[in-house]
């Protein structure tokens, strides 16, 4: 490592600690204070006082509640895009923490909460050393991360995304000790989709089954099969998930249904797994249709994309990462079939989602817990890593 890449490391390193106590502060208020979905307002109020003490000009009202900033340094060169997100989620938290949610059935379960505070520190680091940057920083703080309707989506469709080159976001992760960092190489999270069906049939009473046609039948039928496209269809090593979440039909015991509803979720770690598993899907329920005599509606609403990592962005991050923690980071796949909204923005431009440990010693924590307790050292690590990271692809 070369002597200005061992003083920008102390450096950047040295910054991020002297003020992780104001960012911890800030992280603690917003956890006692979660918001969904869009409704991040308080939220970005405080992301954009933050901004606003460091001297930046910050857009508000961004995708209805987000908040974008750019930092440009002296010199032209690429635009890097760095997103938090802001949202909360409907649970009820058991943490008992001196700083819990202060609003029922509201938590920051997901740590998006660490993210932010995270974010709002690089946002320090670089508009001191923007000198540094050949190039333009774009952090965006986004809202509804957590929802059907998406804050990406949202965000892009109001410029977000417009002029950038390249863009890469973090989540913590407890299944790692604090401070550890992660990168995956290929799909950092899976697709999802999700389905509804209506099985039609004929009603008719239970007695005289010949009479109708059996919505039930045909919808135990199309569980089944529809486990084999996973099992038998797809290679192992491209998987994919296809869970059955809600069977509705029937009303009482002695009648057979005119209908029955089947509600699900499909999600898959690369383009062409998803293309495959919504292609059978539809010719399994054609199938079941035809051999069972009904007639099956379906509606399928494709939601977001697997978040697919830039492998030559990754190559280029695994050395920056090394060089900043002074010890190998090197990328692994991902077993995750979690989905992510970021991945919006990796359709469009290269990029990747980068992981900070979160766990605390002597916990075995899990994201979207209502006991959730992430160790606050990982906001440093996150620090370190996105600054690192900008300064040294802009530089």
């Amino acid at each position: 490592m070369t002597d200005h890449k061992i003083l920008l490391a102390r450096d950047i390193s040295a910054r991020s600690e002297s003020m992780q106590a104001h960012l911890i502060a800030i992280r603690r208020d917003i956890h006692a204070h979660p918001e969904l979905g869009f409704d991040t307002v308080r939220t970005a109020a405080i992301v954009e006082q933050e901004l606003l003490r460091l001297g930046l000009t910050p857009q508000t009202g961004v995708g209805r509640t987000g908040v974008m900033v750019d930092i440009t340094g002296t010199q032209p060169g690429k635009t890097v895009l760095l997103r938090a997100d802001m949202d909360a989620l409907p649970i009820h938290e058991q943490t008992g923490l001196p700083f819990s949610s202060i609003w029922p059935g509201k938590m920051h379960a997901c740590g998006h909460d660490i993210h932010t505070a995270t974010l709002l520190g690089v946002a320090a680091i670089l508009a001191d050393l923007r000198s540094q940057l050949r190039g333009t920083v774009r952090l965006i703080f986004q809202p509804a991360e957590e929802t059907p309707e998406s804050g990406a989506q949202a965000m892009i469709a109001a410029g977000a995304a417009d002029g950038i080159d390249v863009a890469i976001t973090l989540h913590n992760k407890p299944e790692l000790a604090a401070g550890e960092i992660a990168l995956t190489r290929g799909a950092s999270t899976a697709s999802s989709d999700e389905f509804d069906l209506v099985i039609h049939g004929k009603s008719t009473h239970a007695a005289r089954p010949h009479m109708g046609t059996d919505p039930i039948i045909a919808a135990a039928s199309l569980v089944t099969q529809l486990q084999t496209i996973v099992s038998r269809e797809l290679d192992p090593a491209n998987s994919a998930v296809l869970t059955i979440g809600h069977i509705h039909g029937g009303t009482t015991h002695n009648i057979i249904s005119d209908s029955c509803l089947i509600q699900g979720t499909i999600r898959a770690k690369s383009p062409q797994a998803r293309a495959h598993m919504e292609d059978a899907f539809r010719r399994i329920c054609a199938g079941v249709a035809l051999s069972l005599n009904t007639r099956i509606e379906v509606n399928y609403q494709r939601g977001v994309p697997p978040l697919m990592n830039d492998d030559a962005l990754i190559d280029a991050l695994e050395p920056i990462l090394s060089h900043q923690f002074g010890k190998p980071v090197v990328a692994k796949p991902s077993s995750s079939f979690g989905a992510e909204d970021f991945s919006l923005f990796t359709e469009r431009v290269p990029g990747c989602q980068i992981h900070i440990g979160s766990g605390a010693p002597g916990r075995d924590d899990h994201l979207h817990n209502s006991d959730y307790q992430p160790d606050e050292r990982s906001i440093h690590a996150g620090t370190q890593a996105l600054a690192r990271i900008a300064i040294d692809l802009l530089s």
